[in-house]
């Protein structure tokens, strides 16, 4: 009989007696992997549960004390030199200088002057934990560090301590280091400073455009009032307005923009009713309080100031915060080509007030703005800007905004898809769609409306920019390759660097479609522009459906330029039918100022493609779906507006 003992010592040496496993009944044996485990091999061997549970812990330990470490090693600094701005230098192409900005209008005011219902509006719109939190939204700084890294610029989600911080102590660069930095300050700033000192330095250094940094100076420059005396409509504008101010500013806004600051302050009120800060009764019968119009800066008058705006409005677009851009120092170089900015302001001033001798015809002189745009259609390159009469009187340029429609000069982008879907061999299913997708390809705003029906396509009632519609054009003198006209040509800040959006992009159309528009264009209002400008050109005239604007845009191989004039009463700047509805007059302009501009340039033949075999450019014959658009030169549109008459 074996001892307990013997039997022990029998079944730990595996070579001499079969194993438990072995022993037991073929029904109860274990199912491999429940407790004899085969030995892990490979990376496999580092991540058992309780392994990552050990990293994932020792990862916390580890930021946890990197934190710590941090916390101590970095103090609240002194402020910024946000307070002793510099100016911006602005510079045409020669280096000659254009205008120098930066003239600093701040009042520092305590937080009792500022109504409690402004401060609201503030929170609102910014914070609504304001005053429970502890100066920090770690998933917004989470999601801030994130986006810093990867690229993608400036992101939504700091408290208002955070954004006093940054506003006070530190930079407005988008950097790890910096989100860091504002991290750690904006806990020591909340443990040391009250809540109402925090908003106080938050609304004292907040930039609202016009040059107004702090909430008082953004009370006179929107409301001509004191802080003291603004209403809750008139706060919940200013605190709507801190997110965009060039683009939310509403004597500039586009209807794009008008929509958005609409719904922000919109959306501030509704926050204010739902932390029972405002009644809703009285929500109800509030209405946007429109701001009065601008006092430009001095220094900017003439041309000076459309440019400064087209520049800036440039670089927050390339990712320059307009915080950042409104503390100064930058040197900005423009494209503009000082002599072809002359001819441009030559021209456009002739072109509007030459006739104007009489009363009536001095009213209907002022009842008339004008715009204009002329662009490198190799480089993208803005060589010359007209923005209007002069900036400090007439503060929207007539070069960028949006508002009017194009009409038929938007008919090149109607033959544009039907070249595209001939090309493709396709036919449209709808072909508002298909037209909508080549004007965005090519540059214009999806946003711009008229793009809902075959009707408002053909007539081109979509709004859009002289700056557009020359990049558009620009495009097809390029040979389909999409141009985004630029301004800037560098910007430096010291040792900091900030580059204008890329003005050559991708194909927007084929190379042989963008034949089949400039073929189609020096057929149609072509000849006449030709033989006034001497060279060859491709031009299209027309007058929007309203009667509000009158278009020219031509292109040579060197030059393009988009003419327009605008009816604005001079009163109250409202849209209104132009005195003159023909086209001669806007024609007339684009020819001398580019008989001007390229004066002592000898004349060049377009490049265009052909239909392989034929030797023939293809007919932009519209397939079915698509709008049949205008067509018929200066001449036939201005018979057609003199029998309207």
């Amino acid at each position: 009989m074996t001892s307990p003992l013997t039997a022990l010592r029998t079944r730990r040496k595996p070579d001499r007696a079969e194993t438990a496993e072995d022993a037991r009944p073929p029904g109860r044996r274990r199912r491999q992997g429940t407790r004899g485990k085969k030995q892990r091999t490979g990376i496999r061997r580092f991540f058992t549960w309780r392994r990552v549970l050990a990293y994932i812990i020792a990862l916390c330990a580890l930021l946890i004390g990197a934190f710590t470490v941090l916390y101590y090693s970095i103090d609240i600094p002194k402020a910024n030199a946000q307070a002793k701005a510099q100016s911006n230098v602005y510079k045409y192409a020669d280096g000659t200088i254009l205008a120098r900005t930066g003239e600093i209008n701040r009042e520092m005011v305590p937080i009792s002057r500022v109504p409690k219902v402004v401060q609201r509006a503030f929170v609102a719109a910014e914070n609504k934990s304001f005053y429970q939190d502890s100066g920090v939204d770690p998933m917004g700084v989470l999601r801030g560090l994130v986006n810093t890294v990867a690229g993608k610029g400036a992101q939504g989600g700091s408290t208002i301590t955070q954004q006093y911080v940054k506003n006070y102590y530190l930079s407005q660069e988008q950097t790890a280091t910096r989100k860091i930095k504002e991290l750690v300050i904006s806990l020591k700033v909340d443990q040391r400073n009250s809540k109402d000192d925090i908003l106080a330095g938050y609304l004292n250094t907040s930039y609202f455009g016009r040059i107004a940094y702090g909430i008082q100076a953004a009370a006179r420059a929107y409301y001509d009032k004191d802080v003291e005396d603004l209403s809750v409509e008139e706060g919940a504008y200013l605190a709507a307005l801190v997110q965009a101010p060039s683009q939310y500013d509403w004597a500039v806004a586009s209807p794009q923009g008008k929509r958005l600051v609409t719904q922000r302050w919109n959306y501030v009120l509704n926050n204010m009713v739902d932390m029972h800060w405002l009644d809703p009764a009285a929500r109800q019968r509030m209405r946007f309080p429109v701001p009065i119009a601008p006092d430009p800066a001095p220094g900017l008058g003439g041309q000076a100031g459309y440019l400064v705006d087209a520049a800036g409005n440039e670089l927050i677009a390339a990712g320059v915060s307009e915080q950042e851009l409104a503390a100064g120092g930058w040197t900005v170089t423009l494209n503009v080509d000082p002599a072809k900015q002359q001819a441009l302001e030559d021209s456009m001033r002739k072109g509007l007030d030459a006739s104007a001798t009489g009363k009536q015809a001095r009213k209907d002189a002022a009842d008339t703005q004008g715009g204009a745009v002329s662009v490198d259609p190799k480089t993208g390159r803005v060589l010359a800007l007209y923005g209007g009469r002069d900036y400090t009187k007439h503060y929207l340029s007539n070069a960028t905004r949006g508002d009017y429609q194009v009409g038929a000069v938007f008919q090149p982008v109607n033959n544009a898809t039907a070249a595209e879907l001939k090309l493709r061999n396709s036919q449209s299913g709808d072909g508002t769609a298909e037209v909508k997708r080549t004007a965005v390809a090519l540059g214009m705003d999806p946003d711009g409306g008229g793009f809902d029906t075959q009707q408002s396509v053909a007539l081109g009632l979509m709004g859009s920019s002289p700056l557009r519609m020359a990049g558009v054009y620009a495009s097809f003198d390029n040979q389909g390759r999409r141009v985004t006209p630029t301004i800037v040509r560098s910007a430096q800040r010291g040792d900091e660097r900030a580059g204008p959006p890329k003005a050559l992009g991708d194909q927007a159309v084929h190379r042989t479609t963008a034949s089949v528009v400039t073929f189609g264009l020096i057929e149609g209002d072509g000849p006449s522009a030709a033989r006034a400008a001497k060279r060859p050109v491709a031009g299209k005239t027309g007058v929007s459906d309203d009667k509000k604007a009158s278009w020219f845009i031509g292109y040579t191989p060197d030059l393009v330029t988009a003419v327009a004039l605008f009816g604005e009463d001079a009163r109250n700047q409202k849209q209104i039918r132009l005195k003159d509805t023909g086209t001669k007059r806007v024609a007339g302009i684009w020819t001398a100022y580019t008989d001007a501009a390229l004066r002592g340039t000898p004349g060049s033949s377009f490049n265009l493609d052909v239909e392989p075999g034929t030797g023939e450019v293809p007919s932009p014959e519209l397939p079915s779906g698509l709008p049949q658009g205008q067509r018929g030169g200066p001449a036939a549109e201005d018979r057609a507006a003199e029998k309207a008459e």
